[in-house]
């Protein structure tokens, strides 16, 4: 799989790490693999910066819809997003369709991220 995680339930922390040709469907994989293991309300971070895809319009969007409806089932943790430099607009569009009470933001710098993302509250259930 182009995106290998771990989800450390002790710290209540998942990071993921995108390399190569990223699909719409690996995403997709990596999504319901963190619901099905019950770490939708942990924190993410998900470093793309070695990854790359083409995704249409419709694909952002079905994509922003599909984490948008995870909302429903459960308080989401804060997400940070480190994507490869070419794609830090795709990646602010995505947040952007996908706006809600949930902490997201876009990084250019892994380390920076990590800080941000330790100094957010976790998700109340």
């Amino acid at each position: 799989m182009p995106i290998q995680f771990k989800i450390d339930h002790a710290r209540r922390l998942v990071v993921a790490r995108a390399e190569g040709q990223i699909t719409l469907e690996d995403i997709e994989t990596f999504t319901d693999a963190v619901v099905v293991a019950d770490a939708l309300p942990y924190r993410k971070l998900f470093d793309g910066r070695t990854a790359y895809g083409k995704y249409t319009d419709e694909e952002v969007m079905r994509l922003a819809a599909r984490v948008s409806a995870y909302a429903s089932f459960e308080r989401r943790g804060a997400l940070a997003i480190v994507p490869a430099f070419a794609y830090f607009e795709l990646a602010s569009r995505f947040v952007n369709l996908g706006k809600s009470d949930r902490l997201v933001r876009v990084f250019l710098d892994v380390d920076m991220a990590q800080r941000w993302l330790e100094e957010q509250p976790e998700p109340r259930v």
